[in-house]
């Protein structure tokens, strides 16, 4: 499995979203997956809080590789930045 330090903001409802969930698992990368829609409360708060830091338009999805912010479905960009060569 890759070791990445890796996690997904998404939205339960976002198909862009899903297509990013299924691609790290095809990627056999463990990620922590966050459903912002389904917090409440404070820690709804504070998780907007954290997107916005690394994403000022807080669009999803957004993913967190190590120190790497990729905003929306960009496989290649995802692919580079866990390490994964792009079969062509």
């Amino acid at each position: 499995m890759t070791r990445n330090k890796t996690t997904l903001y998404a939205l339960s409802t976002c198909s862009h979203c899903k297509s990013t969930k299924r691609l790290l698992s095809e990627c056999n990368v463990e990620y922590e997956y966050i459903e912002v829609d389904d917090l409440e409360g404070e820690e709804r708060k504070a998780i907007l809080a954290d997107i916005k830091e690394m994403n000022p338009r807080c669009s999803f999805p957004t993913v967190k590789i190590n120190d790497t912010v990729i905003v929306g479905y960009k496989k290649t960009q995802i692919k580079e930045a866990l390490g994964i060569k792009n079969e062509s």
